[in-house]
């Protein structure tokens, strides 16, 4: 984390993230644990996690949206998810791990809140309520990881490279009909396991099938009830 980012202070009461854990533990009587917070800027491309750095907190997304990745097989980067408004980072490093096993960039301008590792363990400590959230997320966490390691391991790369396609849409939706992200594709083969070229071969198929419809970086699904159709057997929807 970059100690010299700008703060910009925005209370977890003004706060319009309701799906976020410390959002949904307000009142409980966790506020001034929740006060002791920074909210951090980060600009589109920029780095906030690196990965082997030392664990010293959470980050939870205020505003904009980010990719969290961890380094392959001769250097390669793989992208282990993406993140919205009220999600967590950072939080496989959490606990009893001591470094950071990914890595987070800004895939634009972004708000975070950051909170120490001791602060959180205070607040987790003192409120059972926030604990069963906790663990509850973890245990989504697992069950998700765990079903889309046995997906990804029977899927061709064109159902992986879907597969990217609908999680992106269930991810961050719409914005006049395009995803609403704009990713390389780089990126997207990041995620979906695969090479730059394999991306472009996938994606050329599909908008001769009239299936996706690009301009630049921007995609538009035209059809998405058939790509879920081609991903039926896979359960596509394990990973939200």
């Amino acid at each position: 984390m970059n100690r010299k980012q700008a703060s910009f202070d925005v209370g977890c009461a003004a706060c319009q993230n309701y799906n976020c854990l410390i959002k949904r533990n307000l009142g409980a009587g966790l506020d001034t644990h929740f006060e002791k917070k920074n909210n951090l800027r980060c600009k589109k491309g920029q780095q906030f996690i690196i990965e082997g750095a030392p664990v010293n907190g959470l980050f939870f997304v205020l505003k904009g949206k980010v990719k969290v990745f961890r380094t392959g097989i001769n250097g390669k980067e793989q992208i282990v998810r993406f993140a919205k408004e009220g999600e967590i980072i950072g939080h496989r490093g959490f606990g009893t791990e001591e470094f950071y096993s990914i890595g987070a960039i800004a895939l634009e301008d972004s708000i975070l809140c950051y909170y120490s590792k001791s602060v959180l363990q205070d607040a987790l400590l003192s409120n059972s309520k926030l604990a069963y959230d906790f663990m509850m997320f973890y245990a989504d966490e697992l069950n998700r990881s765990e079903s889309k390691v046995k997906s990804i391991s029977q899927m061709t790369v064109r159902e992986r490279v879907i597969d990217t396609l609908l999680y992106i849409h269930r991810k961050f939706g719409l914005n006049k009909q395009y995803l609403n992200v704009v990713l390389s594709r780089k990126e997207y083969a990041d995620h979906a396991g695969t090479t730059e070229e394999q991306v472009i071969r996938v994606f050329s198929a599909l908008k001769k099938e009239k299936l996706i419809s690009t301009n630049g970086k921007k995609i538009i699904i035209n059809n998405i009830e058939h790509l879920k159709s081609e991903l039926s057997e896979h359960h596509f929807y394990l990973d939200s």
